[in-house]
């Protein structure tokens, strides 16, 4: 016998009362189909809930998430890319017009950065994937060359999500889409101790909080 999970109570909860309440949105999510404004690359870090964070509801988002919200270069071939599958999926089939990169604090792919690490089977995807943010640590190490770690990881955190806005600029559609103006790239850094979410402000290459005018 499959034995019952802890969230079974929970989707009881859900299914009793918020989606009795809201029958008629879900039938309309159903037959219009979806029609997301956003694609939201995230952190797999539990902590760190899209809709919750931004306010959002079924529909609203259409969202990834991975270790260290990171997203590969684009590649011409034909091999397994998850997560260059779902920007191409957003972009040229859901046509969102914005795509948030959202890193936040106490992230642990950062921390796995500074860390000494063997490969073996059982981690070998993991260390693979975390190449994704060496750049970034690099560039925080020469930047602050002298500073604690935890200063580091905090730099890193935010530094990451400015390459991975780069490297979103690797994928054809979303090139195109930026330089035709229907595309905008954006990238956060979310404080989980804080609640607060800072962004990337391209002009002058600092980040500010989400609440400031833009």
């Amino acid at each position: 016998m499959t034995k019952l999970t802890p969230f079974q109570k929970g989707h009881e909860d859900f299914r009793k009362v918020q989606f009795k309440q809201n029958k008629k949105r879900f039938k309309k999510l159903v037959d219009e189909g979806q029609n997301p404004k956003a694609l939201f690359i995230g952190c797999s870090d539990s902590r760190v809930v899209p809709n919750l964070i931004t306010g959002t509801g079924a529909g609203d988002l259409f969202i990834t998430r991975n270790i260290g919200n990171l997203v590969p270069p684009f590649q011409s071939d034909s091999d397994f890319h998850a997560t260059a599958a779902v920007i191409e999926y957003a972009v040229s089939h859901l046509q969102v017009s914005d795509i948030i990169v959202c890193g936040h604090s106490d992230c642990g792919a950062v921390k796995a950065l500074y860390e000494e690490h063997t490969v073996t089977e059982e981690n070998i995807h993991t260390i693979k994937w975390l190449e994704l943010a060496s750049d970034a640590k690099a560039a925080a190490l020469e930047a602050l060359p002298h500073a604690p770690e935890h200063q580091l990881r905090s730099y890193t955190e935010k530094i990451s999500v400015v390459f991975q806005l780069e490297n979103l600029l690797t994928y054809p559609a979303v090139r195109r889409g930026v330089e035709e103006g229907r595309i905008f790239l954006h990238g956060w850094h979310y404080d989980i101790e804080q609640g607060t979410i800072d962004y990337y402000d391209d002009e002058t290459t600092t980040f500010r909080p989400l609440g400031e005018t833009q």
